[in-house]
């Protein structure tokens, strides 16, 4: 009869190129290889899964840098400074409105004037979109007018910090007046409503952007 071995194949080695184990071939890296290599700085490998997808959400879709309508030549560094709100949810065409009635006024002026619009004192004068547009009391050129009292409070807000931008470069707020007021579009948020019929209605809303820009009058006798 022919023999038959009876040992356990877990016991016998696993034979491998060089007469050599797994375990063998394995070698832990020394501490000088350690050194030397450079640091491995983190990767979304070593952060959760949360984590990696915002940082992979924020790198596709960066910030947008928005600049100002108004050129650098046209504004003294020393004597001037500005202020934007961007993508702020009001009417893009009542902000059109009380950016040019505001333009031209005094710091102190324009915020009071905006003040009376928000209590509906004082009207804003349309002048584009005035089609079955009301007459308001107190109008002067013009025969539209309304009360945007959102628009009125966002741009208020706007200048009140234009006016701590000038406390902070050191300009007398006193002799601050509105060069430059401006507003556009910004973006449009698509949505739509369910209607009968499996039919849909839409409805968008367009974001504003307003920026402003006031510079230091001279005092009375000072050259310009």
């Amino acid at each position: 009869m022919a023999n038959i071995n009876h040992t356990n194949p877990r016991e016998t080695t696993q034979v491998t190129k060089g007469n050599q184990t797994p375990k063998e071939r394995i070698k832990p890296p020394k501490e000088n290889e350690k050194q030397e290599k450079d640091p491995i700085l983190p990767t979304e490998n070593h952060i959760n899964h949360h984590t990696a997808v915002e940082l992979h959400n924020w790198r596709k879709y960066a910030l947008p840098k928005w600049g100002y309508s108004i050129t650098e030549e046209e504004l003294d560094p020393e004597k001037t400074v500005k202020a934007s709100a961007r993508e702020i949810r009001v009417s893009h065409k009542s902000a059109r409105e009380v950016c040019r009635t505001i333009k031209g006024m005094m710091l102190a002026q324009a915020k009071l004037y905006l003040r009376d619009v928000i209590a509906k004192k004082k009207p804003v004068p349309y002048r584009r979109y005035t089609k079955k547009l009301g007459h308001r009391h107190g109008l002067h050129k013009a025969f539209a007018g309304r009360y945007p009292v959102k628009a009125a409070t966002q741009i208020l807000r706007l200048l009140e910090g234009a006016e701590a931008n000038a406390e902070n470069k050191g300009l007398d707020t006193d002799r601050l007046r509105v060069i430059h007021a401006a507003t556009s579009q910004g973006m449009k948020i698509k949505r739509y409503m369910p209607r009968a019929q499996g039919r849909t209605s839409p409805d968008f809303n367009i974001l504003c952007h307003v920026e402003v820009a006031l510079e230091e009058q001279p005092e009375k006798g000072e050259a310009a």
